[in-house]
């Protein structure tokens, strides 16, 4: 698997998900956050990948920043914060399902200022991603819509809702705050929790061809364990099915499936917006193969604890058993 041309940039929080370890009162420490999940998993598959966080220096701050670089992330962009890092505290249901609570009063990941994103988004970067909790709070979640409006010039649009219903206000406000991403993406991923949430009562297809005619070229819901339903303009509605796997927890997996999808588009070279007609002319056999890539990556994510994304290698051996 080769590495998509030009570099990715990856907008929102990178914090620390304390997650609840056996029936004890005891929790282990994993860095997440959906953006900083995505970041890894592009750099694990060899994509060139830089992070726009705010990250600060402070313990989780610092353990935060070690594992990005040592995966490969390029934080030369990220801003060193004042603010004290976030945490997510994460409960693991008997299926593996995340539940989480947060603490986020006055911490750093929502204090963007005015050109503390740009800096990132320079000419050589060929696809933008956001989403969740950095698109959605106050007072930086403008800050960070702007900055994607205006890297959509040069730049293919991802965007993930990644909805967490504690800190989002009501499914009205958080369904304006969509509409006016949509608007701007190319690329959009949610899963049918968010969907439930939303959109409830409605079928996860109804809701893509609805997202659909706001602007994008793909959307993709994931369905959990019965993986994935798309659509594209000219390939229509496509599906790839779940992959049976023994789950550990589901921490990090639809961000595992965003930066294969990603990875896929850039290796096919359907990222920047040079590429945004082609993009929007993607065929079902090529989505096809992205999401049965993106698929595989999720589940093998669920094997493991914490946010943990496959490797560009680990992928390309589970594609050839599973072609066996």
């Amino acid at each position: 698997m080769t590495a998509a041309p030009g570099v990715v940039a990856v907008v929102g929080e990178a914090l620390v998900d304390l997650v609840q370890a056996g029936p004890e009162p005891r929790f282990d420490g994993f860095v997440g956050g959906s953006p900083a999940n995505v970041a890894v998993g592009l750099a694990r598959l060899g994509v060139p990948v830089r992070l726009a966080a705010r990250i600060a220096d402070d313990l989780l701050g610092r353990r935060i920043r070690r594992h990005l670089e040592a995966n490969g992330v390029d934080l030369s962009h990220a801003v060193a914060a004042r603010e004290p890092s976030t945490l997510a505290l994460v409960a693991i249901g008997p299926d593996g399902s995340a539940e989480y609570d947060f603490r986020v009063a006055g911490t750093a990941d929502w204090q963007w200022h005015d050109g503390e994103v740009s800096s990132a988004l320079d000419a050589s970067v060929v696809a933008v991603h956001s989403g969740s909790l950095a698109l959605a709070l106050a007072p930086g979640g403008d800050v960070v819509l702007d900055a994607l409006s205006r890297a959509r010039r040069s730049a293919t649009i991802s965007y993930d809702p990644n909805c967490r219903p504690l800190l989002m206000g009501t499914p009205d406000e958080m369904r304006a705050r969509i509409d006016r991403t949509l608007a701007l993406a190319d690329v959009v991923k949610a899963s049918s929790a968010d969907l439930d949430w939303l959109y409830p009562g409605t079928p996860p297809e109804q809701v893509a061809e609805e997202w659909l005619e706001r602007g994008p070229a793909i959307v993709a819901i994931t369905l959990g364990g019965d993986g994935v339903v798309a659509t594209a303009r000219a390939a229509g509605v496509v599906r790839s099915p779940g992959r049976a796997v023994t789950v550990a927890d589901t921490i990090g997996a639809g961000d595992a499936f965003t930066s294969t999808l990603l990875a896929g588009l850039g290796r096919r070279s359907l990222l920047g917006a040079a590429s945004r007609e082609a993009l929007h002319r993607v065929g079902a056999s090529a989505l096809g193969e992205v999401l049965h890539e993106a698929v595989l990556a999720s589940a093998l994510t669920c094997t493991r604890r914490g946010a943990e994304p496959p490797t560009a290698g680990e992928l390309a051996e589970h594609l050839d058993l599973v072609a066996e």
